[in-house]
């Protein structure tokens, strides 16, 4: 299971003080509220970012980051995705579960034949569809995530 989950992107400034604005990739937009802090990948270490103002305008979440001070500091943002730590992240109802522990996952059929690993899944709406990928096929198949296809999940 991965440590840190992410949860919105960097894609642009908002004004002049450094602000963030960000494209959530969460069901939850509000869940930002509850955040003191986020952490943002240098590499490969994470580094903890405390969260000085929280603000919404549309869909968007715009966050001020403690000693991001200037436009230009937080330009050098832009593109860069945001995380929280297992800690920070939302309690899922039963039977729910957060993508990034999906992917990797290998699947099996009901008579336990290997199918392949999750390689993506698509939201759509009414259900999420799985990529399931095999090392030994060129194509990959999508399967809906609904209890009828979807038998047991074990992370």
């Amino acid at each position: 299971m991965l440590e840190y989950l992410k949860v919105g992107q960097i894609i642009s400034t908002h004004g002049i003080k450094g602000e963030l604005k960000i494209y959530p990739l969460t069901d939850d937009i509000k869940r930002f509220d509850k955040l003191k802090y986020i952490f943002l990948k240098n590499g490969s270490c994470y580094e903890k970012k405390d969260i000085e103002g929280i603000k919404y305008i549309k869909n968007m979440v715009i966050i001020k980051i403690k000693d991001i001070d200037n436009k230009e500091d937080a330009n050098n943002l832009i593109d860069s995705y945001i995380y929280v730590n297992r800690e920070n992240a939302v309690k899922l109802h039963e039977g729910t579960y957060f993508i990034a522990d999906l992917i990797g996952m290998d699947v099996f059929s009901t008579d336990d034949n290997y199918l392949g690993k999750i390689v993506s899944v698509f939201p759509t709406g009414s259900n999420d569809i799985y990529e399931i990928k095999n090392e030994n096929e060129e194509k990959s198949h999508l399967i809906p995530a609904i209890e009828d296809v979807i038998k047991m999940v074990d992370i």
